[in-house]
């Protein structure tokens, strides 16, 4: 669980009508500390590996995923979150957005991603 989860009123993911929705997720570690510091591309794995923790409690998987969404605070980034997003997603390919931001809710995040999963999808 996000540590601004209570404070903010959110959930990780929510599960409705087959559909699965995980909130944007930073590259926050299991003790609550801040991954990754100043590298894009182990924030981005921490990211995912966040994502895949919410979808598996929902019944969904990383396979599932049909959409994300990526918020990044710095364009030069973009390729080595591109190539993470590769490795997670090379066999299911969502449709994505990548976005460049001012800023996210914490300064030594680089990059926030959001997911949606649909159950039983899968590559066609």
């Amino acid at each position: 669980m996000s540590p601004y989860a209570d404070a903010m009123g959110f959930s990780r993911a929510v599960r409705s009508n087959g559909h699965v929705f995980v909130a944007g997720c930073a590259a926050i570690g299991p003790d609550g500390k801040n991954v990754g510091i100043g590298d894009a591309a182990t924030q981005a794995r921490r990211c995912f590996e966040v994502i895949e923790g919410a979808l598996k409690e929902a019944g969904s998987s990383l396979e599932e995923v049909v959409l994300t969404r990526i918020f990044l605070v710095d364009a030069v980034d973009a390729d080595a979150v591109a190539q993470i997003h590769g490795e997670v997603f090379r066999n299911t390919r969502p449709v994505t957005s990548a976005v460049v931001v001012a800023a996210l809710l914490h300064p030594e995040w680089l990059i926030e991603v959001e997911a949606h999963a649909v159950i039983g999808a899968g590559v066609d």
